[in-house]
């Protein structure tokens, strides 16, 4: 799909055209294609499209996951995106996972402190902010049904098999930056994955077609 004008901050949008899709395999492509595929679905029958991306914990992947999707959206001009996160259990973002999203340039305040902080995470000046926090799968915060649930870690999807309410599942499973935390790796490991979900979900956005 062909981009017009991107209202996206100018660095999320530099961010955005130093990516790589060309690298993905096509192997990689086929656990990709059902997201395209339901997308491409909603928008031929003119409905909200809502995908909720679930991770064990809802701290690192299905975050950077949520966010990168909603931004792509923007990026493509594809409305009525509304993109969630949510995990078997509820902790906290992590901080590392709303660095990483700031060096790509998103916006991110602090909301409120504590053991599961809440953030606010802006990438254009005229849209809602992404509220970001650790929540379950099925939290208010999140649809109850017409939706798609994306699969994030290979935890979260052995351990549910059935997601209450969702269309569609679908597993996209990235591996884990938490294995470097505490490390002199840690930035640029949480960078590396931030950037890889990004490259994908610019795949699959760029797949639609009006």
């Amino acid at each position: 799909m062909t981009t017009t004008q991107s209202t996206l901050f100018s660095e999320i949008d530099t961010t955005i055209k130093t990516l790589k899709p060309e690298t993905i395999s096509e192997e990689r492509k086929t656990v990709l294609n059902p997201l395209a595929e339901y997308i491409q679905t909603k928008v031929e029958n003119k409905q909200d499209i809502r995908i909720n991306f679930i991770c064990t914990h809802n701290s690192r992947r299905s975050h950077l996951s949520q966010v990168w999707a909603q931004a792509m959206a923007q990026y493509f001009n594809i409305d009525n995106v509304f993109c969630y996160s949510g995990g078997t259990e509820a902790t906290a973002m992590f901080p590392m996972a709303a660095k990483a999203l700031q060096n790509s340039g998103f916006k991110i305040n602090t909301l409120s402190e504590g053991k599961n902080p809440i953030y606010s995470i802006k990438y254009a000046t005229n849209e809602h902010p992404i509220i970001g926090f650790s929540k379950t799968f099925g939290d208010d915060f999140n649809p109850k049904s017409e939706f798609a649930a994306i699969m994030t870690c290979s935890q979260a999807d052995g351990a549910c098999p059935f997601i209450p309410g969702a269309e569609k599942r679908i597993p996209i499973t990235f591996q884990d930056p938490k294995a470097f935390d505490n490390t002199p790796q840690q930035e640029e490991k949480y960078n590396e994955r931030s950037i890889q979900i990004a490259t994908e979900l610019f795949y699959i956005f760029s797949q639609i077609k009006a």
